[in-house]
């Protein structure tokens, strides 16, 4: 149905009734979720239940095995041991966007703290 002036494209908005959709829409799937039965115990993180220093730590050393890894891509680079300049950068921006990532996050967690420090009790 071609919708050729404002007329009958409000016409064509009379004919549906947003009640008969909201009725025959499926929404079993939310009335199963019990939100009374989630615990913060039973949630699990990538490495199991972590603690956020432990999951600092794990995400530092990441960063870190990242920036190993785009060095020796350029040693290797560089000493001829490999030709493929392309592995090579994707590893040194992978690092640079990491360690971006990282820095941000952690300028974040500082304002929080510092914010958290400025609250009155």
């Amino acid at each position: 149905m071609p919708v050729q002036t404002v007329g009958s494209m409000q016409s064509i908005l009379n004919s549906y009734s947003s009640k008969d959709w909201t009725k025959s829409a499926e929404l079993d799937a939310a009335k199963n979720l019990n939100f009374n039965e989630l615990s913060i115990d039973s949630v699990e993180g990538a490495h199991g239940k972590q603690s956020f220093g432990d999951m600092l730590a794990s995400s530092v050393s990441q960063v870190n095995n990242l920036q190993k890894d785009a060095n020796t891509a350029i040693q290797k680079l560089v000493t001829g041991e490999s030709k493929n300049l392309h592995e090579t950068m994707l590893a040194v921006e992978k690092a640079d966007i990491a360690f971006k990532s990282m820095n941000q996050i952690r300028t974040k967690v500082i304002d929080a703290y510092k914010e958290i420090m400025r609250m009155q009790v």
